[in-house]
């Protein structure tokens, strides 16, 4: 009989041999209750959205951070970096990136999908005791690392792997992760400093959970419900006969498609070179897409307020001059009514505060409350902005039946305002925003100067506390803003909801139609740039919003008479386009000979 030795065990590494692994091919398993336990886990994994504020003890952390750093990566490159986060400060500027790319997302979104989308919580980011950026450096060229020269994106998978074990992790201890991916990932990377070449997979918010759901909370939202196994396994191949699984559903809004191409299609038939009307033929486009059928008139919507902050010297003309004015348009005789009144459009006059009482024949809409003067109070309560916003809000309900909307407004003082609002919304320098306005000089454009900037240091910690583009717009119209201004926003609103579209006019009715889109971003679709105005910021304003004037005529007029101008041009050129002629319809391709279409021969 042949002598036989005992196999050499190595003292480290794998101590099996190739004869124990196939007589017992289940030899490796960790036995049912680590199977159970690990099912159990896998199972009950959620996405959680609500936290306690209890803080998670370090060892804990130390113990879900670990667990990621065991993930496997390509080429054992170890690429993840985990960025614990438990600044207040940075968690709240990271919320309001989210919200706003939430917003930004929910625009392309079908409208029942944009609503769920927005119902969905996302206040982790702020409640949640502890945040985890897991970041991938990537300064390492892919030939560089085993695995990523034909896969060079396997460094971000590796990271993803990573993130579930500590999702998985954090589960068995009873810890809540929530993974937030609603961000533009240049905006996250600047906020936490990051170097060019390392990217962030999102934010994880990590802490003892405040709910405990039974299912994926996407499925208890109706959002969609997990496939059968069966539809998304294929064996061997992709199917080529067809029938393999469907891509993902995709929830896009697209825009108002049929009818925005069904208008540029009509117009390709006109007796005309393409674009023939210029800009003006993209808001007639606009226009006939929203409008339910033809558009034949319009309603000026005058808003007027005075203002506390005329006081402090930046005018030049004196406060009763709003009244003066608003007292014209009410009979017919001021410059935007008789504007109106020539282009046939309807007229409703608004008193948002008007000094001196309320004017007799216009729609009073005042401010119940006290109001500052920018500098060194607010303009307005929240209560105000409230009331001001649901009462314009149903003028421009109503106007919106008789066609166009346009805005006009009248205040002694209020391009100060328009001007601090457009640099709390766009970020531009008071130096670079503010304007003469009507009749200032040298002097009275240094003390606008100096009021906007006090006003915009006096609210600025306020408003960089929103939360949301759209509380950041409230808090504007309640720190820096004017009646007629809000007035204005909330007929901007009313005419959306009625599927109308609202012609701007210069500077103040211009910041309006931001804020309205910032409070809904729909709105932008909506609103028509009727003119470049003198003043300084409106440049800005309009590509903020994204919008290219109809006119530019230097108007130093007010009172909506640059809207209105616009909105009778658009008017006529919506009647060109029902009585210009019409092409032919081609005849399909033929062949060289004229027989058969070319393409059959």
């Amino acid at each position: 009989m042949r002598e036989t030795w005992p196999r050499p065990v190595p003292l480290v590494g794998d101590p099996t041999s190739a004869r124990q692994r196939s007589e017992d091919p289940r030899g490796w398993a960790m036995g049912p209750d680590v199977t159970a336990a690990l099912g159990s886990v896998v199972s009950a994994r959620r996405d959680i959205r609500r936290f306690r504020p209890d803080p998670v003890p370090d060892d804990l952390l130390t113990e879900v951070l670990s667990a990621g750093h065991r993930g496997p990566s390509v080429g054992h490159s170890q690429p993840w970096r985990f960025i614990v986060v438990r600044d207040g400060s940075v968690r709240d500027r990271a919320a309001h990136l989210a919200d706003r790319a939430r917003l930004a997302q929910a625009e392309h979104l079908s409208d029942d999908r944009a609503a769920r989308m927005l119902d969905l919580k996302l206040e982790g980011l702020r409640e949640a005791p502890v945040g985890v950026v897991v970041a991938c450096d990537r300064r390492t060229p892919p030939l560089g690392v085993l695995g990523r020269a034909t896969f060079p994106d396997a460094d971000l998978w590796s990271c993803a792997c990573a993130i579930e074990n500590m999702w998985l992790t954090a589960r068995a201890h009873g810890l809540g992760m929530g993974w937030v991916t609603l961000f533009d990932p240049a905006d996250l990377a600047g906020l936490l400093g990051l170097p060019e070449g390392v990217v962030t997979l999102g934010w994880l918010c990590l802490g003892w959970p405040d709910e405990r759901p039974p299912a994926p909370g996407l499925e208890r939202a109706a959002w969609s419900s997990r496939m059968p196994l069966s539809e998304v396994v294929l064996h061997d191949r992709w199917p080529s006969s067809g029938e393999g699984p469907l891509p993902p559903e995709s929830h896009l809004r697209g825009p108002v498609q049929d009818r925005l191409v069904a208008a540029t299609d009509a117009s390709d038939e006109f007796l005309a070179p393409a674009d023939a009307l210029g800009v003006l033929d993209r808001a007639l486009n606009r226009v006939e897409a929203l409008s339910a059928g033809p558009v034949e008139g319009g309603t000026l919507v005058l808003a007027a307020s005075d203002h506390p902050v005329a006081a402090l010297g930046v005018s030049a003309y004196p406060t009763h001059v709003t009244r003066d004015v608003v007292g014209a348009a009410v009979v017919g005789s001021s410059m935007g009514a008789a504007a109106a009144a020539a282009a046939g459009f309807g007229l409703v006059v608004v008193d948002a505060g008007v000094d001196g009482g309320a004017v007799a024949g216009a729609t009073s809409l005042r401010p119940l409350r006290p109001r500052g003067d920018l500098a060194t109070s607010d303009a307005l309560t929240a209560a105000d902005v409230d009331r001001l916003l649901a009462g314009g809000r149903e003028i421009g309900l109503r106007a919106a039946q008789s066609g166009l909307v346009v805005l006009g407004e009248v205040g002694v003082g209020n391009t100060t305002v328009a001007a601090a609002l457009s640099c709390a919304l766009t970020a531009l320098e008071p130096r670079d925003a503010v304007g003469l306005g009507a009749g200032a000089d040298s002097a009275i454009l240094e003390r606008k100067r100096e009021v906007v900037t006090a006003a915009l240091a006096r609210t600025q910690a306020n408003r960089d506390a929103a939360t949301s583009p759209a509380e950041h717009a409230r808090l504007c119209l309640q720190t820096l803003g004017g009646p007629e201004v809000a007035v204005l926003v909330g007929v901007v609103l009313g005419a959306v909801e009625a599927r109308g579209v609202v012609v701007l006019d210069g500077l103040c009715a211009s910041v309006s139609g931001l804020l309205a889109a910032r409070l809904e971003p729909a709105a932008q679709a909506h609103l028509v740039a009727g003119q470049a105005s003198r003043e300084r910021a409106h440049p800005t304003v309009l590509r903020e919003l994204g919008l290219e004037p109809l006119l530019s005529l230097r108007l130093r007029a007010g009172e909506g008479v640059g809207g209105c101008l616009a909105a009778s041009m658009v008017v006529q050129g919506l009647r060109m386009r029902r009585l210009v002629a019409r092409t032919a319809p081609e005849p399909g391709p033929r062949s060289p000979a004229g027989g058969q279409p070319a393409d059959s021969v």
